[in-house]
C-alpha cells in the first residue's frame, strides 16, 4: 500500500525587497523630473524704471516686503501675511543692528501709496538705513 504524503502549501509571501527597489526607482524619477525653482507667491505688476538693475549674486539677499494691489502686506520668501504691527516685530527680530541689513519693498504698481509709506516709516523707526524697491526695466514684461 502506498501512502500519499501531502505537503503543506506555503502561504503566498510578499517580496519586500522588490517593492523597495521599485519605490526607490520611482523616487529617483520624481527627483530628477521635478524642478526646484522658487517662485513668489504673489503676482505683482512692478512699476517701470529706466534705472532698474539686478543685484549682484554675492550680495546679501534683502528681506522682501510684498504689497499687493489691495494693500495687504506679506513678508519674506514664504510671503507670510502680516499686519503693520507684526511687520515691525518681525523686522526688529531680523535686524541685528548690522549695517548690511537690506529691506526691499516689492509693491504692485496699483498698491496704495499710504501702505508703502507705512512700511518705509517702520523701517526708518527701526533704524534700517537701506530700503530699496523692486522695479522692472522699461522693456521687460
Amino acid at each position: 500500500m502506498q501512502f500519499h504524503v501531502r505537503t503543506r502549501r506555503q502561504p503566498p509571501a510578499v517580496i519586500v525587497v522588490a517593492l523597495i527597489d521599485v519605490l526607490v526607482v520611482l523616487v529617483i524619477f520624481l527627483v530628477v523630473t521635478t524642478t526646484f525653482k522658487q517662485q513668489p507667491a504673489l503676482r505683482l505688476a512692478l512699476p517701470d524704471s529706466t534705472q532698474a538693475k539686478r543685484e549682484g549674486a554675492n550680495a546679501r539677499p534683502p528681506l522682501v516686503v510684498y504689497i499687493d494691489d489691495k494693500g495687504s502686506l506679506r513678508l519674506g520668501s514664504a510671503a507670510r501675511p502680516v499686519t503693520t504691527e507684526r511687520l515691525k516685530e518681525e523686522l526688529q527680530s531680523q535686524n541685528t543692528g548690522s549695517t548690511n541689513f537690506v529691506l526691499a519693498i516689492s509693491a504692485d504698481k496699483n498698491a496704495p501709496f499710504g501702505v508703502i509709506v507705512k512700511v518705509m516709516d517702520v523701517a526708518k523707526e527701526l533704524g534700517i538705513k537701506s530700503v530699496s524697491a523692486f522695479t522692472k526695466s522699461a522693456g521687460e514684461k
